[in-house]
Parts: structure tokens; C-alpha cells; sequence
């Protein structure tokens, strides 16, 4: 593809509800274009408010790296015929980062805006923006004069118009920079979605020889954070620890790294600098043969100390190629040599072919920014060191974690000295995945005509059922009396980028209880299927449904019609599709690029390292773990490489994440690998961290030792520890402001919402096709690790959440329950001279009822920075009190473990079926209660007792007239004075209010 062939091409649809401006009610609309000094003009429309053109331009592009700092303007005006002017009716403004590819474009109507602070405009504009490097597409003829000819516009605008014409073949675009970055960290942005050592600047490193040198200082001892109030304190052995490492050369200390030297800093600074000695084995030449065959299976063992990588073997080739990479620890190296030996693959024993020997005291230190190192050829020595026929080509370099070979490296500190093969190697690597990106289908199902029945006696019960990939959907059952059947049922599904499931649409005869027959069926392919970023109307369509088995050819050829189904189906993408639970989502945007805003800020995350882990597994009779760790911030995922026999494993990676919104939560868990051992095996859960952005100050870097909590069905149990380094980077503190006033999610939520049903069933499908897709990557993320971070199962039941969310409610009502208590005390007069403070502030709030609110505000705003010296310093953390997890019944526990449906015997069932109708009858009890208060205030004006209703209405009348002829601060006064009279003014006995209100009759009587 020519750089010079990109082009953005956009559709002008058409407007809606434009401003009239030509005096008669009316407007003479076109609309001017501006892109990268470029400018085209479309037709005018005379005399429409809400014009139609569908006209289509291409710009050209003429640097691409910079397309997402150009910007597209459309201006629309009206056409004075009578001056041969213009008038001005609004204008729509886009940034070179909302354009996408043709295949994700979509038609958006985007507000018009003013052109200044006295401009008034309304309306709305309708475009389709994306980018396309297509050969077949020409630029636009440029845009005539000045002079607004009609009938000059029109001919020329004509030859503007660019059918589309479906693109047969996949076309690749450019990568384009970001420009939310900072202009001198452009070129790490650019790489920072491969892996996070991608993100390093120029960094000053030591010589070899004071590398040695290098080692952390002890770091103080961990200080002990309360996450939470004294009343949610949970034991000191739960809570966050803060401390104080040293990463990226300096100490943390205040949220701030400290560097010693000034010269060392470096934009990778969230995790410990660790060294690696590199072996990159690249090829071989000219092989010696071994075999009475006349050929060699060669492969390559690297060694240093105890720790030895081999590559992979190839049958019967004297010129391999492994382009293979391994790394050694540099703190876990206890030799000073390298030895690079090639063997022969045989069934008994491997024959010595030669070897390269390097010291290692020798090689060369790598710094990041620079160009990775050019291999070399080294000649082989046999075992007495004599040179032998046969080269290999190597490249030996120590570098840090920063280094772009990392990810794909084999690494000492990652795998068993034991087994180091290929196939172990491959499941132990750090990688980067990105979810699929999803998609909701509706599938609107509106009637069918000309059904054939395989019984020409009855009339066929029929219903649709609908299925995309394992999801399966069907609409009611319906009798077509007339050979048609009519639904108007939406039908919504999940589908996946790129779309590989076809929906099938399958009419379905109920011939007898448990007995379905096919009438006919439709095959839908998803690429074919429009898509639709609001609410505006699909057009529908009609589908032949083809009969699955064709039995006589001769009747099918004198059937004139063919059964048929109406339609409506679209891809919704002014969606979110919500695959984790609303309280822990990480991602809010829609599934439609166009809609995706600006982000707010950078997500840095360094995971350093865990103590204290819990044996999961037992080899060569003694406890231990291999574990790696799992983040997930968005469409992006992220695994650190598996520390093999390790229980305190350092890991030290460091990741980047894009913000879009602040209320996103970033979830983390720790997982022992199943994978290396027998088949079968799944990945076990050790722990889970979330870590919620608005509650991180932007800047500071957040440095503590969480506690992995887990609940067993034998209680809570701290699993280890994993000390993480979190930064949270504003790119615009307004943008971030504006975030909170902005609906937390797409429109379309609110325009069209969905049932909690279809969001649970919605939900639920989703994480499934996640599972899936990212189960075939190398390594895998396999299906239980990807549960178990999206909170599969937070819906189901749990006596044990519904007590901490009971005691959740009663925290949030205390305070109102505190002033209640407090108002009490003075209307008891228990402090005399407090209750005689309040009176005369009562007296001045009725006198001056302009002073309400500022006093109100004011005080909150009082309490504000009251409450700002005793802030949260650290982000908040699982708690085991509030979650009820301290002192929970086992049976309670059990209950929670247990599976859907259950799989407990008869008696247990029964029993928590019991106690299940005894919590329930309580909740019946306080829901009756509220609904006979509320009757009660119905029962006042209608009639059911006649004498109440008319005590009550006399009541009404009375105070109509006194509360005319009394000042209303007088009446304000004396209700205020009358409530909190002394005590001695006071009776026991309820008031009358209250007598007269409790005998109010409800509608308990009528209940059976």
C-alpha cells in the first residue's frame, strides 16, 4: 500500500430539524467541508428543513503519521438565492482520532455547534467518517468558487458522488500515533500495547563491572494502613501494608520516587531493575554429520551453572533456523561461564556435535534505547577445544526486563532446571492479550407467510428459534391460522470480532408435546448485518427459508413461493457490552469506535513481587507453587511469567493502560499453573486484588503489600501477599472533571435499557466468548482464570452477602439515625444549653429562611475540609468484617461453595430450604408493614372510614383558613417550639396524630 493512497472518505447523509433562515420558514442547505487543506461542497437543497443528499467525498491524506492531529470541520449553511449569499446554520467539528476503518464505520447524527458566542443553531448532521486505502478510490473534485451558483453547484457536485463498491480483499492500515501522550514519550506510546518494557526512554546505565554493584537497598520495615473506619477494622494481619522499595534506581518515599542520582531516572520506574544475560540462538551452518544416515537432528543446549534452555530439534537438517531467545537471572547465576552446545538429537543418548564458550564477566551491556544486537558467527569446538566444520550464530548481550526480548524469552528464574523443553517454555512466557471486541445482536422477529405445514390437517404451532454460535433464543409459540404467524419479539445475542458465527434462524412446528419439525430455515452471515450506533430505525427485510431435507424434487419445481420470515437485525454499538459485573467494570465505552472519546490519563501498574504464598501443590514430596499473575484493565489483559518452585516469587514487570473514565476498576489475581503438570489440570486461585481509579491521586505512585484473601468453605484465609506499584497519570484534569458529569454509561442504556434478566443472560454469554477466544492463545488464559476475574458468579445467592449488605445499609442510614438520636436529646432537653442554642438557631432559620441553604452548603462544605486532614492515603481493599467473612456459620459457607442446582442431599436441601422461609417470612413481614403505613396515608381522603376521612377533611379546611390569616413563619415557629417543648410539657402516652393515624384502616383485612 502507497502512502499517498490512504484516504478519508465521507458520506454527508443529512441533516435533521435545521434553523429556517430564508424568512419563509425554510432553508436552502449544503454543506462545506474542510480536511488537511482540502475543501468540497455538497449540493443545495432548496427549500428543506431536514435535507437528504447522501453524496460522498475522499480527501487525501497527505502524511499519515499525523492524521490524528488534523482535524475534520463541516460547515452547513442555507443559500440566499436573492443575494447569492450564505447563511450560517451550524458546524461539526471531528479529531483525527475518532476515524476508523471503513468496516467500523457507522452513521452518527453529530449536534451542530455555534461558530461564536451569539450564534444560534439547532439541528443535527449525519455523517459517516472513516479512513480507506482502496486503489479504486479517487479524490473528490474540489470545490468550485465563492460565488454560490445553484445551478453550477449542482453540476459539479454531481460528479462528486463516489459509489461504494464492496472491498473483496483485507486491507491494512497504517499505525497512527496517539496523541493524548506526552510529546517526548511518542515513541514509547507507539509500543506500549506490545509489552510494558516497550515504555522505556533513554536510561543511564552503569559499566559492567559496577553492574555487580547494583543491589536494593533493605527496605524499612512495611508500615500497617487501616483501609477502612475503626468500626470495619479487621485484623492487622488482612490490612494493606504500605511500604517503601526501590524502583527504577531511587526509593519511594511519600509516593514519590526519590533518585540518588538525577541523571538515572527513567520512565520505567515501577518495578526493580533486574539483569539478564541474553542468548539469542539463531542459526546454524554447515553441521557436521552424525548419523550412519549421512544427516544430523541438531538442536541447541545453552547452559549457565545448574540452569541449561534447549531449543527445539529439526530431523535431518545440517542448516537449522531457531531464532530462539533465553534468559538467565543475573542474581541466580553462580557460574562466570557460558556454554552454547550444539548435540544431536538420538534415541538413547544425544551425540556431542561442539560448542561456543563465552565469559560472561565479558559481555557486553545492552542499553534499551538502542538497536538490538547484531548476531555473529562463531566457529565450534569440539571437547578438546579444537575448531571443527560447523558455525552458529549467536547474539550474547546483558540487558534488563526493559529489553524488547523479554516477553519472549525463556527465563532461569521461570522454569525447573529439571525440564526445560520447548513445549514447558511456551506456557511459562509473559503476554499480552486483547479481548475480542463485542457486540450485541437484535434480532427483531416480526411475522412469516406461506408456511408449509408437514400436516395439511392442523393448523401449525409455530415458533422461531434463533442461534448464534451456542447461544440459542426463541419466541413465543404461535398458531398461524393462516399460514402466516406474527411475533414482534426481540431476540438479542453476543457476537464477537471478527464475526465468524452465522445466525441461523430456524421455524419450528410444535407437532406434540416434545416433538419439533423444521419448516424451514435461514442462514444469516454477521459480516452482512448493518450496524447502528443509536436509535434510528433498521430497515427490515424479508428471507426465504430453504427446507433442511428436500424429499421430491418435482413438487419443489412446481411450488411458485417459498416460505418467508421479516425482519429486523443490526449490530448495536451505541452499547456496552457488559462482560464483568457493573460494580467492578473496567471498560464503559461502546462497541462503536466513533463514539469512543479522548483519554483521560495513564494506568501504570509494577508488579513487584509476592511473600508469603501457600503451597498448592506437592513435588518431590515437599510443598510448592508455580504462579503467575493475571491483570485486566479494559479490553486488556496481561500475564506475568509463571515462577516455577517458587513461593516468594519476584516478578517485577511493569504494564500501561489507557483511561477513558475514572469509575473503572482494575481487578488482579494470582494463579498457580495448572498446566505443568498432568493433563487436565486447571489454573487454581490463590487471590484477587481490585484496585478502583477514582480513588488514586493522580500522579502518586501507590506502594503496598496486599493481602491475598480467599474465602473457602472454611473460613477466610490469607493465601500471601503481592506487593504492587500503581500510578494514575492525568493527561487533562478538565477532561476528568467533565467525566463526572457525564452519564456512566452509552446512551443507548438509557434510551433502550435492557431487563436485569437479559443483562444477567447477556453477561453471562459475553464472558463465555471471551473465555473462548482468549483460550486459544499461546499461552492460554484459560476459562476458570477469566471466572474468576470477571465475577461470574457474584449473582448467586449467599446468606453470608446478604448479611454484609444488610449491615452495608444499616452503616449508610447510622448518620441519619445519629441526628435522630441527637434531635431526641433536645427535644428531651438533656443538655439544657445546647437545646437552648438550637431554639434560638431554629427561631433565626424561621425569621430568615434565606439563610437555609447557604447554612446547609456551608456546613457541608465545613465538614469537607474537616474530613480532607483525615483523607485516605491509600486505595482501599478487600475488608473481611464488612464482608461478614470473620465469623460466618460453616454451613452458611457450604451453602455459598455449593453448586447451581445443588448437589447436596435431600435433608441439607430441606433444611436451608427452612431457614430460607424463616429469613423470607421476616423481609414478608417488614414489606407488609411498610405497605399498611402507606395505605393508611391513601385511607385518609378515601372514605374507608367515613368518620376519619371526615375528621380529617374538617382538619384540611380549618388549617387552610388558619394558615391563610397566619404568617407562615409564625406557623414554622410554633410547630418547631411545639416539638421540642420541655418535658415537663410532655406525656407519655402517644399523641393524638399518632392515635388518630394507627387507626386508619389498611388493606390487611382483606387479605386471605
Amino acid at each position: 500500500m502507497m502512502m499517498s493512497n490512504l484516504k478519508l472518505g465521507v458520506d454527508v447523509i443529512g441533516a435533521h430539524n435545521l434553523l429556517p433562515k430564508d424568512g419563509l420558514g425554510s432553508s436552502s442547505a449544503f454543506v462545506e467541508l474542510f480536511f488537511d487543506g482540502q475543501k468540497f461542497r455538497t449540493t443545495i437543497k432548496e427549500k428543506d428543513l431536514n435535507p437528504v443528499w447522501n453524496e460522498s467525498f475522499f480527501f487525501n491524506i497527505s502524511d499519515p503519521s499525523r492524521l490524528h492531529y488534523l482535524t475534520l470541520e463541516a460547515y452547513v449553511y442555507s443559500h440566499i438565492r436573492s443575494t447569492n449569499g450564505r447563511s450560517f446554520l451550524g458546524k461539526v467539528s471531528l479529531s483525527g482520532t475518532s476515524f476508523v476503518p471503513h468496516s467500523d464505520a457507522v452513521v452518527l447524527h453529530y449536534p451542530l455547534e455555534k461558530r461564536g458566542i451569539f450564534s444560534r443553531v439547532k439541528g443535527e448532521l449525519g455523517m459517516k467518517v472513516y479512513v480507506s486505502d482502496a486503489a479504486s478510490l479517487k479524490s473528490s473534485v474540489p470545490s468550485p468558487s465563492e460565488n454560490l451558483d445553484p445551478q453550477a453547484i449542482t453540476a459539479s457536485q454531481t460528479a462528486m458522488k463516489v459509489e461504494h463498491r464492496p472491498e473483496k480483499e483485507r486491507r491494512v492500515f497504517y499505525h497512527l500515533p496517539n496523541d493524548h501522550h506526552h510529546p517526548q514519550s511518542s515513541s514509547s506510546a507507539a509500543e506500549a500495547d506490545h509489552h510494558h518494557h516497550h515504555n522505556e526512554h533513554h536510561h543511564h546505565y552503569v559499566p559492567k563491572h559496577q553492574a555487580d554493584e547494583l543491589r536494593p537497598e533493605p527496605a524499612p520495615p512495611a508500615k500497617l494502613v487501616h483501609a477502612h473506619s475503626l468500626a470495619s477494622a479487621q485484623p492487622a494481619d488482612f490490612a494493606l501494608k504500605e511500604t517503601s522499595p526501590n524502583l527504577g534506581g531511587g526509593r519511594v518515599i511519600g509516593g514519590r520516587v526519590v533518585h540518588k542520582d538525577k541523571t538515572n531516572t527513567t520512565t520505567y520506574d515501577l518495578v526493580e531493575r533486574m539483569y539478564f544475560l541474553y542468548v539469542r540462538v539463531v542459526k546454524a551452518h554447515e553441521l557436521p554429520i552424525m548419523d550412519i544416515t549421512g544427516s544430523i537432528d541438531p538442536f541447541v543446549e545453552v547452559r549457565v551453572g545448574n540452569y541449561r534452555g534447549i531449543t527445539r530439534h529439526f530431523e535431518k537438517r545440517q542448516n537449522p533456523e531457531w531464532n530462539q531467545v533465553f534468559a538467565f537471572a543475573k542474581e541466580r547465576m553462580q557460574a562466570s561461564i557460558l556454554e552454547v552446545v550444539v548435540k544431536d538429537k538420538d534415541l538413547v543418548k544425544d551425540d556431542y556435535v561442539g560448542f561456543v564458550r563465552f565469559d560472561i564477566n565479558d559481555i557486553p551491556l545492552r542499553v534499551p534505547p538502542d538497536s538490538p544486537l547484531a548476531p555473529q558467527w562463531y566457529r565450534l569446538d569440539d571437547k578438546k577445544g579444537e575448531k571443527i566444520k560447523g558455525e552458529l550464530m549467536l547474539a550474547v548481550w546483558i540487558g534488563t526486563q526493559a529489553d524488547e526480548a523479554f516477553s519472549d524469552a525463556w527465563h532461569s528464574d521461570a522454569a525447573m532446571p529439571v525440564d526445560c523443553t520447548p513445549a514447558i517454555s511456551a506456557v511459562l512466557r509473559s503476554k499480552v492479550y486483547h479481548a475480542p471486541r463485542l457486540w450485541y445482536v437484535r434480532v427483531n422477529v416480526v411475522e412469516a407467510q406461506d408456511l408449509v405445514p408437514t400436516e395439511k390437517t392442523r393448523f401449525p404451532d409455530v415458533y422461531v428459534k434463533a442461534q448464534i454460535g451456542n447461544q440459542v433464543m426463541k419466541t413465543r409459540t404461535c398458531q398461524a391460522r393462516t399460514l402466516s404467524a406474527l411475533w414482534n419479539e426481540d431476540l438479542l445475542f453476543v457476537a464477537a470480532e471478527p464475526f465468524e458465527d452465522h445466525l441461523v434462524l430456524t421455524v419450528e412446528d410444535r407437532v406434540a408435546p416434545g416433538k419439533d419439525e423444521i419448516l424451514g430455515r435461514s442462514i444469516i452471515p454477521l459480516t452482512t448485518v448493518e450496524k447502528r450506533a443509536d436509535d434510528r430505525m433498521i430497515h427490515s427485510r424479508w428471507y426465504n427459508l430453504e427446507k433442511p431435507v428436500v424429499v421430491d424434487v418435482d413438487q419443489l419445481k412446481r411450488e411458485k413461493f417459498s416460505m418467508r420470515i421479516h425482519l429486523r437485525v443490526c449490530l448495536e454499538g451505541g452499547y456496552h457490552v457488559l462482560d464483568e459485573s457493573t460494580h467492578y467494570s473496567s471498560d464503559l465505552r461502546p462497541s462503536a469506535r466513533p463514539l469512543w472519546r479522548q483519554p483521560i490519563g495513564i494506568l501504570e501498574l509494577g508488579i513487584l513481587n509476592a511473600v508469603g504464598l501457600h503451597p498448592m501443590k506437592t513435588r518431590e514430596g515437599r510443598g510448592t507453587s508455580d504462579t503467575f499473575c493475571v491483570a485486566k484493565y479494559g479490553q486488556k489483559w496481561v500475564r506475568t511469567r509463571t515462577m516455577v518452585d517458587n513461593l516468594s516469587p519476584k516478578y517485577n514487570e511493569q504494564y500501561t493502560w489507557e483511561v477513558f473514565d475514572p469509575a473503572t476498576v482494575l481487578t488482579l489475581g494470582v494463579f498457580d499453573n495448572g498446566q505443568l503438570g498432568e493433563k487436565g489440570n486447571r489454573d487454581v486461585k490463590i487471590g484477587k486484588i481490585r484496585i478502583r481509579l477514582s480513588t488514586l491521586e493522580t500522579g502518586r505512585i501507590y506502594t503496598h503489600s496486599y493481602p491475598l484473601l480467599v474465602l473457602h468453605p472454611a473460613g477466610v484465609k490469607k493465601m500471601g501477599e503481592l506487593h504492587l506499584a500503581v500510578r494514575f497519570t492525568c493527561v487533562s484534569f478538565a477532561n476528568m472533571l467533565y467525566e463526572y458529569s457525564k452519564p456512566l454509561l452509552p446512551k443507548m442504556h438509557y434510551i433502550r435499557p435492557f431487563s436485569v434478566m437479559q443483562q444477567d443472560m447477556l453477561r453471562h454469554q459475553a464472558v463465555h466468548i471471551v473465555a473462548a477466544r482468549l483460550g486459544r492463545a499461546e499461552p492460554p488464559l484459560r476459562k476458570e482464570v477469566i471466572e474468576f476475574m470477571s465475577d461470574t458468579d457474584s449473582h448467586l445467592w449467599s446468606m453470608r452477602k446478604s448479611k454484609a449488605n444488610f449491615f452495608r445499609l444499616m452503616t449508610v442510614f447510622s448518620g441519619f439515625l445519629a441526628v435522630g438520636k441527637w434531635f431526641s436529646d433536645i427535644c428531651s432537653w438533656r443538655n439544657p444549653i445546647t437545646t437552648v442554642l438550637v431554639h434560638v438557631l431554629f427561631l433565626m432559620l424561621v425569621c430568615l429562611p434565606e439563610l437555609i441553604l447557604p447554612t446547609m452548603f456551608l456546613y457541608m462544605f465545613l465538614i469537607g475540609l474537616w474530613n480532607y486532614r483525615f483523607r485516605p492515603r491509600y486505595p482501599p481493599h478487600m475488608n473481611t468484617k464488612i464482608s461478614q467473612a470473620e465469623a460466618v456459620n460453616p454451613d452458611e459457607l457450604d451453602e455459598e461453595f455449593d453448586t447451581f442446582p445443588t448437589t447436596r442431599s435431600p435433608d441439607m436441601v430441606r433444611m436451608r430450604y427452612d431457614r430460607l422461609r424463616s429469613v423470607a417470612g421476616r423481609i414478608q413481614t417488614v414489606i407488609g408493614d411498610l405497605a399498611t403505613q402507606g395505605e393508611r396515608i391513601q385511607a385518609l381522603l378515601s372514605w374507608r372510614d367515613p368518620r376519619a376521612t371526615a375528621i380529617f377533611v374538617i382538619f384540611c379546611f380549618v388549617s387552610a383558613i388558619v394558615f391563610f390569616v397566619t404568617p407562615f413563619q409564625v406557623v414554622v415557629a410554633l410547630v418547631g417550639f411545639y416539638v421540642m417543648r420541655h418535658p415537663r410539657f410532655r406525656h407519655r402516652l402517644p399523641s393524638v396524630p399518632v392515635n388518630f393515624f394507627r387507626r386508619l384502616p389498611a388493606r390487611t383485612d382483606s387479605m386471605l
